[in-house]
């Protein structure tokens, strides 16, 4: 699958319905039959949407760790917790359970957001924190993370 790309202002009706923009469906096309896995994000109160390739990826990594560690069960348990099966209406929405509502806090303005191989789902205001929040330390973040491929001495 191709990265996806954009960020989208919408809006989430009252039983939770999502209508996925247009520019991300279309990107989403190739893998729209498959259905995807909606859940918690890790660090942040956001939903992570993986297309069921990706989440499968995922997935073959994860079904590695031995469980017989209690870390990795632990792990396991609360990577896992609240996830949902999803898939596409004819009518283009996304259905997002109640209690991941709860969870990421959605209201009725929401930002979909292309996380490379996923998709994040924010409640508005949320979202914007999370962006102001990084501002200050982005340039700092982005040397430490990309600042160390020196492979053709270019850099």
């Amino acid at each position: 699958m191709n990265p996806l790309i954009g960020t989208y202002e919408c809006k989430v009706d009252a039983k939770g319905r999502l209508m996925l923009p247009a520019a991300i469906k279309k990107q989403l096309l190739p893998v729209l039959q498959n259905g995807f896995v909606l859940k918690r994000a890790v660090f942040q109160p956001c939903l992570e949407l993986y297309p069921m390739s990706e989440w499968e990826v995922l997935m073959q990594k994860i079904n590695k760790l031995n469980r017989f560690k209690k870390k990795n069960n632990d792990f396991i348990r609360r990577f896992t917790a609240g996830l949902k099966q999803v898939e596409v209406d004819s009518a283009g929405r996304l259905l997002i359970p109640k209690d991941l509502v709860a969870f990421s806090g959605i209201t009725k303005e929401i930002v979909v957001s292309s996380a490379i191989n996923i998709i994040e789902i924010w409640d508005k205001d949320n979202y914007e924190k999370a962006i102001d929040d990084a501002t200050g330390d982005f340039a700092d973040l982005a040397e430490e993370v990309m600042g160390q491929d020196d492979e053709d001495g270019l850099s």
